[in-house]
């Protein structure tokens, strides 16, 4: 060493700039040497050296990777892998407090004593160095660096509400890794640094905390080793840590060397703990923030001087104390314990018979234990990689191929990556010795390219776990105050600047499901201010939207498409709702008052077309007194009411009230008026939803399918919402209205006094079973009583036609209502669920109708029997053969007597005479021949007279005028359908005519 060669130490706290100024005496020599305590931080060092003066005079060495050009004149290496015997003009030693550190602090101490630049000598690292310095070193030059900016401490606080540009230390991988899951749910994300990640990995962590995007880095102590990054605070998850042997205390000089992480350059820094760690004690906040701690007394030492003479030589060479009283031998390290475990074993011992086998074993057993598994298998692997290299004098190159060929997945997560990596390095660290592999070069770039494509997969892994991008990047783009550029496309799924954020249902944002808590707030706040203009671009689209595109539910919901943008809420009139949208407050009021209007103007027109004979019977001036205030009872229950609801103000309309309605429409049925428009399944569901809003209901009933003439009746649905929905209930059923009106007209004609049977037209119109007919007609007030008969076969069946007309009117024109005047029978009137005949009339014949037109008179049925039945033919029956079914015993079938339910007829018979009285002499007519009894034709003027006493079904038969006398005298009869004789006159042209097609048809 030159004589004049310098040797100096460079003291002081962290953010000094000490590890600057190292680098920049070494460039100011032609050649020099720099040892760095981490692999990390001897990348980053050789990174800056390459880009002040190129890759071709900077060399990089550390265990696992050697970067050596040809005209090498900067090195950057680990402590431990610093080359001896180089002669450089300038070496440095970083972090030289490490010499007291109980693991490594042995390497660092031997530094300190034997390396030496030939005219520059640097040591970097903490004023509690001073005093050991001095003693050990001679001439050495003190230089006192203060720290750029101030650091302060912030107490304690939850992680999530931890301020920005925070790094939060961990001392353990799995702490750091729940550190950083409760960081990507509440802040959007944590970058992960570790001393065990590859320096590649690291590299792509910390550039994601460097640019930004994410605003966290959760870190083990390695940063407090010289890594420079952009953190205003540092937070400690815990006070205490595992060295390697124990759980103990963190010590104030330790914490100081990590906190003084915060803070670069002239800004200033803060340092505190999480929620867990509690606070740190007063006196030791005092000693970070003023640098002043207890000075170093004692440094780790392991004697240079080694025995290669034997294996247990070089063990006692190890194990010597020192003779300095500054210095205290190591504690047993790595490498000493795997000596002692292979030396233990005799194929070893065997193999170390000389001074160059002993030295090679003692290479062998530097190889760190990359893996952490355990000694035992550290061991293991270190006592084969020796027996090649002793037998072969390298590895054999099919068994590095499968070593490497078996590690190279990049499958998996996490921790099965980070395995994989420790894994590698170990044969990385192999490669890098010189003469271990038959091919250097290549097993050097195999390696290296195992470990860069696992630091790749683990650096996917763990941005993919630990940080979410979206909110990172809407985070910092909202931070640097730039405009978001957002993006809806056809299925409304929302992207900001490329992420994806949430849906845009109608005018309302909905976020994606996965964020929470305060990730959630900011991704809105985000998303809703770029989504801006969207709101105002989708608003003017809807405005000028189609009716057809906009809907209404069953629930009053509205719905533009597939989304919805409102509901219906209850006005003022039933038949004029008001509009509540669906738009989120950060559209702004334009933009809702457009929706509003627009879904205003759907409802109106909506309302107009489809309740249109409703309301122009409401717009009808003409209509006036009883036929007025019908209508507007009639449009209070929305075109359907129960007759017995209005039977009072039905029996005081005269035949012009009554025309006047059904100019708009309005049907008088036996058991409903109705407007048979408003039945249809459109008017029908709207009506419903209307219905709902007036009468202030929390779910609405819906609509039947369309199309089905009965329902099944539900007990706990009311009656109402049968009636809103045209049905009404009859037995287990319910029964549409205008096929319950088809219906009575047929009942009309039969003798529910003597009973009758189902014909196959009343079971067509319902669409049911003869059972279910049976259940239906008891709803309706009749008795059913079952029968059994033998049934008629083919050879006893007589052909019967019926001259009645077989065609059934029309859904919309019930027959009742367009040839009876729609005249309910007096029954229906007094009770809902009664349904008597109308009136005792000879089947067929008809009351003289408004024009006067007289009815026409019914011919007989004719009975013909068929005289070609064939005989039944006679079948031999094998034995164990069963016999013909036209041998068997003759089959029965079930059949269902009729009959109306006893005094509830008289009632009504009295009712509907009464009413007969007061129509007037024509509709007395009417009414008094199908509905008067006795006590109605003593009081319809010119009435006929009533039927049997008590009767509830008349069987008088009014005249032209009003008048007619009562039916026919004699004892009476109960026949459905008189003989022919009694129903046809000869000279009536019509029944001739009549007379003459039937027998066509037959």
């Amino acid at each position: 060493m030159a004589q004049r060669a310098r040797i100096a130490a460079v003291l002081g706290p962290t953010n000094t700039g000490k590890t600057h100024y190292a680098i920049e005496r070494m460039l100011a020599h032609r050649t020099g040497m720099i040892g760095l305590p981490l692999r990390l931080l001897a990348r980053e060092v050789y990174d800056k050296v390459v880009a002040a003066r190129g890759p071709s005079v900077a060399a990089l060495v550390t265990g696992e990777e050697r970067i050596v050009p040809p005209r090498a004149q900067y090195w950057i290496c680990t402590v431990e892998a610093m080359p001896e015997g180089m002669g450089c003009d300038f070496v440095a030693i970083d972090e030289i407090q490490l010499c007291a550190d109980p693991e490594r602090g042995h390497v660092f101490t031997d530094r300190l004593l034997r390396m030496r630049g030939l005219h520059e000598t640097l040591f970097l690292g903490s004023d509690t160095m001073r005093g050991p310095i001095s003693q050990l070193v001679k001439g050495v030059e003190f230089m006192r660096r203060d720290r750029m900016s101030q650091l302060m401490y912030s107490g304690s606080k939850k992680i999530s509400r931890m301020q920005p540009r925070s790094a939060i230390v961990g001392f353990s991988v799995d702490n750091v890794y729940a550190i950083a899951e409760l960081l990507r749910r509440t802040k959007g994300g944590a970058a992960v640094v570790m001393g065990a990640l590859s320096p590649r990995t690291r590299n792509a962590q910390v550039d994601l905390y460097q640019n930004g995007d994410v605003d966290y880095l959760v870190a083990t102590d390695a940063i407090g080793m010289g890594l420079n990054l952009d953190v205003d605070h540092v937070a400690f998850s815990s006070l205490r840590k595992f060295d390697g042997r124990r759980m103990r205390e963190l010590q104030p000089n330790e914490l100081a060397q990590i906190a003084g992480r915060a803070g670069r350059g002239m800004r200033d820094g803060s340092f505190g703990t999480t929620g867990e760690a509690g606070q740190i004690p007063e006196e030791w906040v005092e000693a970070i923030t003023s640098h002043s701690f207890t000075p170093l007394k004692k440094l780790n030492w392991r004697n240079p001087q080694l025995n290669f003479g034997s294996p247990e030589a070089l063990i006692a060479s190890l194990e010597k104390a020192p003779d300095d009283p500054s210095l205290v031998k190591a504690r047993e390290a790595d490498d000493l314990m795997s000596l002692k475990s292979l030396n233990s074993q005799a194929e070893v011992r065997a193999r170390a018979s000389d001074p160059a086998s002993v030295k090679l074993l003692w290479d062998v057993c530097r190889i760190p234990d990359f893996r952490g598994i355990s000694h035992n298998e550290h061991a293991a692997l270190l006592q084969v990689i020796y027996q090649h290299l002793h037998e072969r004098g390298s590895i054999p190159r099919d068994f590095m191929a499968r070593q490497v060929k078996r590690i190279d997945r990049t499958d998996g997560d996490i921790d099965a990556l980070s395995k994989r990596l420790a894994f590698i390095r170990t044969w990385t660290y192999v490669a890098q010795r010189k003469g271990w592999v038959d091919d250097e070069s290549h097993w050097r770039e195999a390696t290296r390219a195992v470990e860069d494509a696992l630091s790749d997969a683990l650096h996917a892994r763990l941005t993919q776990r630990f940080v979410d991008r979206r909110t990172s990047v809407l985070m910092r783009r909202l931070k640097q105050k730039e405009a978001l550029l957002a993006e809806v496309n056809e299925n409304g799924e929302v992207t900001v600047e490329g992420e994806f954020v949430g849906r845009l249902e109608g005018f309302r944002f909905r976020q994606d499901a996965g964020a929470t808590g305060q990730e959630a707030k900011t991704l809105k706040t985000a998303s809703l201010q770029a989504l801006a203009p969207h709101f105002h671009l989708r608003a003017d689209r809807f405005y000028n939207a189609p009716d057809t595109e906009i809907d209404f539910t069953e629930q009053g919901g509205l719905m533009w498409g597939d989304q919805a943008v409102g509901k219906l809420v209850k006005g003022d009139d039933p038949l004029k709702p008001r509009i509540a949208v669906f738009v989120d407050d950060e559209a702004g009021a334009d933009v809702a008052q457009k929706v509003e209007r627009r879904l205003q103007h759907f409802i109106d027109r909506k309302i107009a077309a489809l309740f249109e004979p409703l309301l122009a019977m409401k717009n009808d001036e003409t209509l006036s007194g009883l036929a007025r205030g019908f209508a507007f009872r009639l449009i209070e229950s929305m075109g359907i009411i129960p007759r017995g609801q209005v039977a009072d103000e039905v029996k005081q309309l005269d035949q012009d009230a009554r025309g006047a309605l059904r100019k708009h429409g309005v049907r008088f049925g036996q058991y409903t008026i109705f407007m048979p428009l408003l039945l249809k399944p459109a008017p029908t569901r709207l009506r419903l939803v209307l219905w709902s809003l007036s009468s202030d209901l929390d779910t609405f009933p819906e609509a039947p399918p369309p199309g089905l003439v009965t329902v099944p009746n539900m007990r706990e649905v009311p009656m109402a919402h049968y009636t809103l929905s045209g049905y009404r209930p009859a037995g287990e059923r319910a029964i549409r209205i205008d096929m319950l009106e088809r219906l009575a007209d047929m009942l009309r004609s039969e003798d529910s006094r003597g009973g009758f049977e189902a014909k196959a037209d009343m079971l067509s119109i319902t669409g049911m079973t003869l059972e279910q007919f049976s259940d239906l007609m008891q709803g309706l007030g009749y008795r059913a009583e079952k029968g059994e008969r033998s049934k008629v076969r083919a050879a006893d069946k007589v052909v019967t036609e019926s001259s009645e007309p077989t065609g059934t009117p029309g859904e919309d024109e019930p027959v009742f209502d367009a040839a009876q005047e729609e005249e309910a029978t007096p029954a229906a009137m007094a009770d809902p669920a009664a349904a008597p005949e109308a009136a005792d009339l000879v089947a067929g014949t008809e009351a003289i109708d408004d024009e006067g037109v007289a009815p026409i008179a019914e011919t007989p049925d004719a009975v013909e029997v068929d005289d070609n039945i064939p005989e039944a033919s006679e079948t031999e029956i094998l034995p164990g053969e069963a016999p013909d079914a036209a041998l068997a015993g003759p089959e029965t079938e079930v059949f269902y007597t009729f009959t109306w339910g006893g005094n509830r007829g008289a009632r009504g018979g009295r009712q509907g005479g009464r009413e007969g009285g007061r129509d007037g002499a024509r509709d007395g007519a009417r009414e008094g021949g199908r509905d008067g009894g006795r006590e109605g034709g003593r009081q319809a003027r010119g009435g006929g007279k009533g039927g049997p006493k008590g009767g509830g079904k008349p069987r008088g038969k009014g005249g032209p005028k009003g008048g007619g006398k009562g039916g026919p005298k004699g004892p009476k009869t109960f026949e459905s359908r008189p003989e022919k004789k009694d129903r046809i006159d000869p000279d009536n042209p019509f029944a001739a005519a009549l007379m003459g097609f039937n027998k066509g048809k037959s």
